[in-house]
């Protein structure tokens, strides 16, 4: 039977998540992770996950530039979501289950919800998961740069800088668009608006001036600071706050081409962990060496 495509509603969470989670747990059986270490096999941790980050799916249905599913006999079988902020399309999900993929469903889905026209940038952040890989390769993005998540026992430390720290909230908009224009060359404050629910953001001055911001709390992410070599200086007052609070892990997203951060981590003793992603765009944008990704990756 062939499949039938409409747009996603927010009506459409739970089946969608159920795809989410069945084709993740898929993924992680297909690179070697044994079913009794396969967390999506477990109900009781995808039932805490979707708790958890069932805020995070309606942000990103709520501002979805395209969302559509497939279904086959009522039944929703895959579904694309994409966002487009500030002329920057990013496929932000793309799950097919297993028993549905080699038919097609995958390249119209990507056809409706990522199209090539419309935006003056397209990007997606990937698993390297070599069928969807082929996918977006035919949709016309390349990968640019892994990123890694590093994570390690938050323990104290300082490191000296001169850099000033405050908490900022909803009135700090204007300088977070200021500073994603200039580091990732665009802006998006729908998903500013939903993470400053959800985090923690504090603003870094040098002499007044705003040259950077961070999320810290229920997550670590994103980061953005007009100076790579600040990095070292901010991560330590992060993990210091984390080691405070208790908290057992400290952990973020890194693109590699990072190096401040890289090094600074690695030297702190925090380890790769062996899940590996990719950002892939049409054309190379952004000065992802001032940047750490947003936790879960979702989008950048």
């Amino acid at each position: 039977m062939d499949p039938t495509f409409r747009p996603g509603t927010l009506d459409d969470l739970d089946a969608a998540y159920e795809v989410f989670t069945r084709t993740t747990a898929d993924l992680e059986r297909r690179t070697g992770t044994p079913d009794a270490e396969n967390d999506w096999l477990d109900p009781a941790f995808v039932a805490a996950f979707w708790r958890r980050r069932r805020p995070l799916f309606e942000h990103l249905t709520v501002h979805a530039n395209g969302f559509w599913v497939a279904e086959r006999r009522g039944r929703i079988v895959g579904y694309a979501r994409a966002s487009c902020q500030d002329g920057v399309r990013e496929l932000n999900e793309f799950f097919v289950l297993p028993e549905h993929q080699n038919g097609g469903i995958g390249r119209d889905l990507l056809a409706r919800a990522f199209p090539t026209g419309g935006a003056r940038r397209r990007a997606v952040i990937g698993t390297t998961d070599v069928r969807a890989l082929a996918r977006y390769l035919k949709a016309g993005v390349y990968p640019r740069f892994p990123i890694y998540a590093l994570s390690g026992t938050p323990r104290p430390i300082e490191i000296a800088t001169d850099l000033a720290a405050a908490a900022a909230g909803t009135e700090a908009i204007d300088a977070l668009r200021e500073i994603d224009r200039a580091v990732l060359g665009f802006a998006r404050d729908a998903d500013h608006a939903f993470l400053l629910r959800e985090r923690p953001v504090r603003l870094f001055r040098r002499a007044g001036r705003v040259v950077g911001y961070g999320y810290f709390g229920r997550g670590t992410g994103p980061i953005a600071l007009l100076d790579p070599a600040d990095f070292p200086a901010v991560l330590a007052r992060g993990e210091a706050e984390a080691a405070a609070r208790g908290e057992e892990e400290f952990g973020m997203n890194v693109p590699l081409v990072n190096r401040d951060a890289v090094d600074h981590l690695l030297g702190r003793g925090f380890r790769l962990e062996d899940f590996t992603v990719l950002f892939l765009s049409d054309e190379a944008f952004g000065r992802f060496e001032h940047y750490i990704v947003s936790t879960p990756d979702f989008f950048v």
